[in-house]
């Protein structure tokens, strides 16, 4: 896992252009910063979740127009439960406005939206908003957005672990058919390719519980003075133009 630390000089300049360059098929992205945002502005905590669900909106169309093929985005930990009261249900009521927002958004759009994570948690309101966006996208053939939605990956890692377990206990599988390719086929990403590039914008230096198996060869990019509302389209691009000049060697010489 490598990182890179873009600063002010870096993050925040145009971009140039992406023609010849090798993109990565599956991008991950820790939207981090909301909060701190709004609090630099003199607002609410929940305004900054607000302009992040915007900018949400429109780094997702733009990863899916630059042919970016698979989108996984930090929406919700399972560590958020513990903040305010208040803001979770903030949290929670931006949530439905985003959902009820994204079956009209994205029905012109050629993405498949997913979401990933422990959906019980939720509201049966918002559990039925889910599978409705789920639905009525399953068709489409263009990028994969997957939604982290109480999300964890220990959690995760131990979802699959006893998706594994009950089935060696009821005999469909012995020792030697717990591979790792088993493990990531009971992971909520199963048959998708790992993340080649991970982004974090706020300048915080934490894998913060996010895709821990699937990561485990990702780049990582570090955007240091930038907070995911003011997070661009061009700051995207340049992110993968450092993830371009990487040399990605998953252990080799």
């Amino acid at each position: 896992m490598a990182i890179g630390i873009f600063g002010k000089n870096k993050g925040s300049s145009g971009a140039k252009t992406l023609d010849g360059v090798i993109l990565p098929e599956h991008i991950g992205i820790i939207m981090d910063g909301n909060g701190r945002w709004a609090k630099k502005r003199g607002l609410p905590r929940k305004a900054g979740h607000r302009a992040g669900a915007k900018n949400f909106r429109t780094i997702t169309k733009h990863c899916a127009n630059i042919g970016i093929k698979y989108l996984t985005v930090y929406a919700f930990s399972t560590e958020n439960w513990k903040r305010p009261e208040s803001e979770v249900q903030a949290l929670m009521e931006l949530f439905k406005s985003y959902l009820e927002e994204a079956i009209r958004d994205f029905k012109d759009e050629d993405i498949v939206v997913r979401f990933i994570g422990d959906k019980t948690a939720f509201s049966p309101e918002l559990q039925a908003l889910i599978r409705e966006n789920e639905e009525c996208s399953k068709d489409r053939s263009g990028m994969v957005l997957n939604i982290a939605m109480n999300y964890g990956g220990r959690d995760e890692i131990v979802r699959a672990a006893k998706r594994i377990a009950q089935r060696a206990v009821d005999g469909e599988i012995s020792l030697d058919d717990i591979t790792e390719q088993a493990v990531s086929d009971n992971l909520y990403t199963a048959g998708q390719p790992d993340p080649d590039l991970i982004i974090r914008p706020s300048g915080e230096y934490r894998i913060s519980n996010f895709l821990l198996w699937q990561s485990a060869y990702a780049e990582y990019v570090i955007l240091d003075d930038v907070l995911w509302p003011d997070f661009s389209k061009e700051m995207l691009e340049n992110c993968i133009l450092e993830y371009a000049r990487r040399n990605r060697r998953f252990g080799s010489v």
